[in-house]
């Protein structure tokens, strides 16, 4: 599948780029750019991977010339970089605008300039039936890239353009676990919203496998979906003071501005384009792509009423402590 194939990630030197980075040098891929404006990790990423196929590019996905350069002779796009914590997000609206949608419309009209094989972009589930500024800004990601598809089948170009959706990847920087685990370290007492909240979680190596999933199967306009479950709030952080041996104190916090109850990996309406085989969930919309839907031959209509973080199987403390000591090495 990557077999001397050049390949471009942008947010290339985030905990999914560098992971994924890892992935792909395990193939037999030719080149992997690192497009990403923050040289000091760029640096660091520099020193953790030292591989003669590896280019790291200073660049910002609003900078669309920079964007072209960067992506010339490039097979296969994966776009993963976004400004996405929801509280920076939903203070600096303006801002997150200008990355994750312009920003996002960049890649595609440089995808579609430079006659990109296939390329994916990295969505979340907070982009189904959005609350906060950050899912809008990666829901309008999703659409521009799925619409795209319609200017491949009218003009003289090839690529191939798709969407990933996923929940918390386990252990990523700045999410909850290593959160948790440095309040516990420092002596501090665990903040949380409401313990019955529910979250999705997937590792990064099942987020990577989604990836790989996409890139090898896309046709175009499809959106990827895996099969996951989830946890309470409460009870993850039960598993992390029972693998701290501690016993802080529970702090109960303020519902954060933009901030859902529970999660959705596909809202009510997109139920009725939802599909699915043993492996994924694929939202494919029949009249909008009605090119690519022929070509599907092992998927079949999804049986699903809902899929919420509150309606999957909950994983119980015992196996949160057994997937998070396995993946963090904890």
């Amino acid at each position: 599948m990557f077999k001397g194939k050049k390949i471009l990630i942008t947010g290339g030197t985030g905990s999914l780029g560098i992971a994924l980075t890892r992935r792909l040098l395990a193939t037999e891929v030719d080149i992997i750019r690192i497009y990403s404006r923050n040289e000091s990790k760029q640096i660091s990423m520099t020193q953790e991977i030292d591989d003669s196929r590896l280019r790291f590019l200073i660049g910002d996905v609003r900078d669309k010339p920079r964007l072209t350069r960067a992506m010339e002779d490039i097979d296969i796009v994966i776009h993963a970089s976004a400004l996405k914590h929801v509280p920076i997000v939903e203070y600096n609206a303006f801002e997150s605008i200008k990355t994750n949608i312009i920003g996002s419309q960049n890649v595609v009209d440089c995808c579609l300039d430079e006659n990109v094989e296939t390329a994916i972009c990295v969505s979340t589930d907070k982009a189904v039936s959005p609350f906060n500024t950050y899912g809008a800004t990666k829901l309008l990601m999703e659409k521009l890239f799925i619409s795209a598809n319609s200017y491949v089948n009218r003009l003289d170009h090839k690529t191939k353009f798709s969407a990933v959706r996923y929940g918390n990847v386990l252990g990523s920087s700045n999410s909850v676990i290593p959160k948790f685990i440095e309040q516990i370290r420092n002596g501090k007492n665990i903040s949380i919203t409401d313990p019955e909240m529910t979250r999705f979680t997937i590792t990064m190596n099942n987020a990577i496998d989604l990836i790989f999933y996409a890139v090898e199967n896309s046709m175009g306009g499809e959106i990827f979906i895996p099969k996951l479950h989830a946890y309470k709030v409460g009870t993850l952080a039960d598993a992390i003071i029972e693998i701290e041996d501690s016993s802080p104190k529970i702090d109960r916090i303020p519902v954060r501005s933009g901030e859902k109850f529970h999660e959705f990996l596909i809202s009510v309406d997109e139920i009725r384009n939802t599909y699915e085989n043993d492996d994924v969930y694929v939202i494919l919309d029949k009249d909008m792509h009605s090119l690519t839907f022929s070509k599907w031959s092992d998927i079949k209509k999804a049986n699903l009423g809902s899929y919420s973080s509150d309606k999957v199987k909950l994983l119980e403390k015992e196996e949160l402590k057994t997937l998070i000591t396995k993946e963090l090495s904890i």
